[in-house]
């Protein structure tokens, strides 16, 4: 009857096949490393202590440096450090978690798993698997010593057969007549093991019951009622379920953990995960309670959303989902959302948990281009506090095919996985550095030692904090003549125009003006692909542009001309079949413009699309070949620092990890050419090449399982990089004190964006989101605003922030490096710190410069 059984499954197998083969998704998985049967895995010989230790009972010490030790338990694969300064042990699983009163079932199993894989089967149905019970619990897990640590080698899997070998659903007519057909025994045994859903009218597979004895009888009552392949290809029509044969699905992965200073750097080497290409990996959950905080303790969550942002322990926010964001926000080619999304990017790819007595600072080394960050607190799934990692290893997309009045949705995956491995380094810091401050000193220190900065300025030169501006040249307009409709440059802010602007700022005493010009070559502001460089006449030509760069330098502005490398904003010009990135589906990766009445995306409009990334540098180079001749001194990235695309061409992929790689060598041949570099966005990778960052994170999202935002992103740059947030007339500020105090409290430059000509101007055209723009309406606000943040700022220039704290509600503390400080106070009536009064929506400054 086995052979009966295996003969069952066959055409439901090779059909699933079949079906995803359309969308090519067995050529999907040609860069699987396809993992061998359960029979060859070894255990290999048990890990030989070097030393033991009572801190860490029942584990086996097996590396040590002069600050840590690295213990390692065989029984389960969890880790433990010991910080021998501090006495801390960290442990990568709860040590009380099988105690754990509100974990259950797969959440109790995750407590003790190192590693949880999400896989897709041919129908593109996702499935988890988990180093506990999936390869601990067979004892399926390897130890091999590597310098300074261990190598823990997993297999995921058995060839046993498991409840999924049985049919999903049963009709009652089924069911029925199998029970004729059986014993008592298997009438019992087909009873536990399918409940009946009365709602539907059918009876579903009971997994929890199927287990050791039980589940043998299941099958032996399949049977001998003498179920067969016709019967489930019948219940699968009539019952609109699909299923294949859950054939064994062996999976292997490893995690390198090596001690290296005051860090333990864990890594899952590419190169050691394997699966079979039926059945690719989504995603790896990597050390999800590392550190993890207890419901009984007292701390905080560290995420990367926007400037940054604290998670108390225990917060009591069970209502709201959990933290995730990817690192260096969405990919285009994967954006799926109609609206318009308003949650900060995460910039830094770090994470980190705070406990009285020490924190841990994750920072992802490796991968973090394909990494998210996920977080969430006690009382939901479990009793812990958490944040970790996960790593994207093959992105799914969908394809719909029609036929015969049919249509079919069937799963289409990218070609190869990520190209890179997945590490991360796990610092300890000990208690006297144990907050968001001290987190934000450390990855300083890290980014400073690993070029991950630029040389600061020195403190000679301007002491006048920045001004940004940014003027928009000329725009797309459609025009009619003689009622025939055509497409022009319409002016909004000429080169000549752009002088008298600064001239009226330079009498309003605003200085060291750092001036983007966007909208000043290719046809205006949404500018055709940089492939060569021709200003507009419009705005005044190479002429005006060489005029207006002598004023420019006269006059002590720096000049930074406004460029899009990663988008090609209009379809003029740009070959999409050709140079546009692809998404899964294989089609060109569109972006239609935003309908702000609505909030979606209109479809009715031409769209923008996605660059591939193969055409990063090539831009780039013609960019700089372009503005050899001007000698402009600066140049403004629009996307560069800011996106990370893949390109999912068949035959010829390039994921987020080979494009980060892509957009730093383009950053490194600008910075070759000796530009100062102003960016949108400044993410991590990008900090090194940049000398200023517009649109910095000012905030985080505000999600709700979130409580306190922090500007650990300014802690980060300040003092190497000069920014500032998004332009406040344009921004949802309603009142400049709360915006004039961000600026203070997190050292941030006043930034307006203004044209020239009146606002109406833009009436009727797709930049309708420029609708309070005419410079003459800001400019006295503006020189009022600036000259009280600079009043401040200008005595902190180039200084970084070395405090921030939280002194009550909307009032707050910023300490800079020579020793003075700003109280901010964001509330509507006075408040008293240390016996000085705060007036409401205002701020007090002290301290000595140092």
């Amino acid at each position: 009857m086995r052979k009966t059984r295996i003969a069952l499954w066959l055409p439901v197998l090779l059909a699933g096949i079949a079906l995803a083969g359309c969308a090519d998704s067995n050529a999907a998985h040609s860069g699987a490393n396809d993992a061998p049967a359960a029979a060859e895995f070894t255990k290999g010989q048990p890990l030989k202590a070097a030393f033991t230790d009572a801190r860490a009972a029942g584990m086996k010490g097996v590396a040590e440096n002069e600050r840590l030790r690295l213990f390692v338990d065989e029984s389960t694969g969890a880790i433990a450090v010991l910080n021998k300064e501090s006495g801390e042990t960290w442990y990568s699983n709860p040590p009380e978690q099988g105690k754990d009163p509100l974990a259950s079932g797969v959440n109790k199993a995750n407590l003790s798993s190192q590693l949880k894989i999400d896989y897709y089967n041919n129908f593109g149905q996702v499935n988890s698997i988990n180093t506990f019970t999936d390869s601990v619990s067979h004892k399926q897990i390897k130890f091999e010593p590597i310098p300074s640590g261990v190598r823990v080698t997993y297999q995921f899997g058995t060839a046993v057969k498991s409840a999924a070998d049985l049919p999903m659903m049963l009709s009652s007519e089924r069911v029925e007549a199998m029970l004729g057909k059986l014993d008592k025994t298997g009438q019992r045994a087909l009873k536990i093991a399918y409940k009946e859903d009365p709602d539907k009218k059918v009876y579903v597979r009971n997994d929890s019951a199927l287990n050791g004895l039980q589940l043998d009888r299941a099958f032996k009552a399949f049977d001998d009622a003498a179920y067969t392949e016709e019967d489930l290809m019948k219940d699968m029509e009539e019952l609109h379920f699909t299923q294949e044969k859950p054939e064994p699905r062996i999976f292997l992965a490893s995690i390198e953990y090596a001690l290296d200073g005051g860090s333990l750097v864990a890594k899952i080497p590419a190169s050691g995960i394997q699966y079979p290409s039926a059945y690719p990996i989504g995603n790896i959950s990597f050390l999800s309670f590392f550190g993890a905080g207890s419901s009984k303790e007292q701390g905080a969550i560290f995420v990367p959303d926007g400037s940054g942002a604290l998670i108390h322990f225990n917060n009591g926010k069970k209502q709201y989902p959990a933290y995730q964001q990817p690192v260096y926000g969405e990919d285009l080619t994967m954006k799926t959302t109609e609206d318009a999304k308003t949650e900060q990017a995460v910039r830094l790819p770090v994470f980190g948990i705070i406990r009285e007595s020490g924190a841990i600072l994750g920072i992802i080394e490796e991968g973090a281009a394909a990494a998210a960050i996920h977080a969430d607190i006690s009382g939901k799934l479990n009793s812990y506090n958490y944040v970790y990692p996960s790593f994207n290893v093959m992105n799914k997309g969908e394809v719909t095919l029609q036929a015969n009045g049919q249509e079919r949705t069937l799963p289409r995956f990218q070609e190869q996985a990520m190209k890179t491995d997945f590490t991360v380094r796990y610092a300890f810091l000990n208690k006297e550095e144990a907050s968001y401050q001290g987190l934000a000193r450390y990855y300083q220190r890290y980014l400073e030692q690993h070029g991950g900065l630029p040389k600061p300025e020195a403190a000679a030169g301007a002491t006048d904090t920045p001004f940004y501006l940014q003027l928009v040249g000329g725009i797309a307009k459609e025009k009619h003549f003689a009622g025939i409709p055509y497409r022009t440059i319409e002016p909004l802010t000429t080169f000549e125009q752009s002088e008298d602007i600064i001239n009226q700022m330079k009498s309003r005493d605003i200085s060291n003006i750092k001036l983007k010009f966007s909208g000043w070559f290719n046809g205006g502001m949404d500018h055709e692909v940089p492939d060569h460089i021709s200003v507009d006449k419009a705005v005044g030509g190479s002429n005006g542009l060489r005029g207006f760069l002598s004023f420019t330098r006269d006059q002590g502005v720096s000049f930074f001309p406004d460029v899009a490398v990663l988008t090609a904003n209009t379809g003029k010009g740009f070959n999409e079949n050709a140079n546009a990135a692809r998404t899964l589906r294989g089609i060109p990766a569109a972006l239609y413009p935003l309908d702000q009445a609505l909030n979606r995306r209109d479809r009715d409009k031409p769209p923008s699309y996605v660059v591939s990334p193969r055409l990063t540098v090539s831009y780039t180079k013609s960019v700089l070949e372009g503005l050899k001749g001007y000698q402009t001194g600066g140049i403004s990235l629009r996307d560069l620092a800011d996106q990370l695309n893949s390109d999912y061409r068949k035959h010829d992929q390039l994921d987020r990890t080979q494009s980060e790689k892509l957009s730093i060598q383009a950053l490194g041949s600008i910075s070759q050419e000796k530009l100062k570099v102003m960016a949108d966005g400044g993410n991590a990778y990008a900090l090194p090449f940049l000398s200023d960052i517009t649109s910095a994170p000012m905030s985080g999202s505000r999600f709700k399982i979130e409580d306190e935002e922090i500007p650990f992103y300014q802690m980060v740059i300040r003092g190497y990089v000069d920014y500032t947030g998004s332009p406040f007339n344009l921004s949802t500020y309603t009142d400049e004190r709360q915006y004039i105090l961000k600026c203070l409290e997190y050292g941030a430059g006043v930034y307006f964006e203004w044209i020239h000509e009146p606002n109406d101007k833009v009436k009727d055209t797709e930049y309708n989101d420029l609708y309070a723009v005419h410079h003459k309406q800001w400019i006295e606000q503006a020189a009022e605003m600036y000259r009280e943040v600079n009043d401040v700022l200008k005595n902190v220039r180039n200084e970084p922030i070395t405090g921030h704290e939280k002194l009550g509600e909307g009032v707050f503390k910023t300490v800079y490096g020579n020793g003075i400080y700003v109280i901010v106070n964001y509330n509507r009536t006075d408040v008293t710190v240390d016996g000085q009064t705060v007036k409401a929506e205002s701020y007090l400054t002290g301290g000595v410069q140092s």
